[in-house]
């Protein structure tokens, strides 16, 4: 390891022009070790032995080093050796190099073993919890000492906090996926459904079709990242909804449906009131894949490799897609 300082700016001094200022080459890591043994030991024999090199070797070190800094940092005397005012003064500053250094090492050492490590991991907002809990905490009993911490947010948001490095990868569920700039990993499938009360005529189907949708009252969910498309689709087959609500809060849009103002169009796994009934929604239907991306070609953190195995290998839900027979009309339910 390498590094430059100037000598007068950091001690409040002026010293003669080092070495480096005249072209030579700047202080090294072993030099300042060198120091150190031979600042511990004051004697020249016993630090190369400290520092597990030969004792001319150890001499040019120091030589070099005193070149750098322009003066001498131990008088040499027959039977003694011992810091000169210079070496003094650059004593505790070598020491905190040489701490910083051992520090970055071991926290190195740390994140390679998954120790002490932080993994930022991005979703956008409209993927929900319940998908991803059980991901979490397989993932936090084998790695216990890997810090999560996972940041919500739109689509086009999430790219781009990606592509500057402020979360290390995302779970993505847009129809067209990400750019070119990411590598996507495909986890599983999740259609979308008709969300409704209890009460609503749609939960007395076991079905609903498209068709059914026509001037039905529409509970908005304001970051749907597939309504442009679907709401296409619907008018293409005759059915046009009336939006009465909109927010961009889930909880918000749950708790309108649940009241009665109408139905709601959700991914699957993201209807998170249990006293909401979903159906199935068919011809067509609509399906996401959630899929897990990281930023092509940039080198994987241990803690980002662990997580994209552990997704990998995770048994995600499975979607069946049969489909309905075109004579089947639609499917009332049977009274209890």
């Amino acid at each position: 390891m390498r590094f430059r300082y100037a000598p007068g700016e950091a001690f409040g001094f002026t010293l003669p022009p080092t070495a480096s200022q005249q072209g030579a080459d700047p202080m090294e890591m072993q030099q300042v070790r060198y120091f150190l043994a031979l600042s511990r030991t004051l004697n020249f024999t016993r630090a190369a032995e400290q520092a597990n090199v030969s004792q001319p070797a150890l001499t040019r070190a120091i030589q070099q080093l005193e070149a750098e800094l322009g003066g001498a940092l131990f008088h040499r005397e027959r039977a003694r050796t011992h810091l000169s005012e210079l070496g003094r003064i650059m004593l505790p500053y070598f020491e905190a190099i040489q701490a910083q250094t051992d520090a970055v090492r071991a926290q190195a050492q740390s994140l390679k073993r998954l120790e002490n490590a932080r993994l930022h991991i991005g979703a956008m907002c409209t993927i929900g919890p319940a998908i991803l809990s059980d991901l979490m905490i397989k993932f936090s009993r084998e790695h216990p000492s890997v810090d999560l911490v996972v940041s919500d947010c739109a689509a086009n948001e999430l790219l781009e906090r990606l592509a500057e490095g402020k979360i290390e990868l995302a779970l993505f569920g847009l129809p067209e996926g990400p750019d070119v700039r990411f590598h996507a990993v495909p986890l599983f499938q999740e259609r979308f459904v008709v969300c409704v009360a209890p009460e609503h005529r749609f939960a007395q189907q076991n079905v609903v079709r498209v068709r059914d949708l026509d001037g039905e009252a529409y509970v908005n969910r304001a970051n749907c990242e597939i309504f442009d498309l679907a709401r296409r689709e619907f008018r293409g087959r005759g059915a046009f909804v009336r939006q009465v609500f909109t927010s961009e809060r889930d909880d918000w849009v749950q708790g309108m449906i649940k009241a009665g103002l109408g139905f709601g169009f959700f991914p699957e796994l993201s209807v998170t009131d249990p006293a909401l009934v979903t159906r199935r929604l068919v011809d067509p239907e609509f399906v996401r894949t959630i899929m897990l991306i990281t930023v092509r070609g940039r080198p994987h953190s241990p803690a980002v490799g662990a997580f994209i195995r552990q997704a990998r290998s995770f048994p995600w839900p499975r979607c069946d897609f049969e489909p309905v027979p075109d004579d089947d009309p639609r499917e009332v339910l049977e009274p209890a």
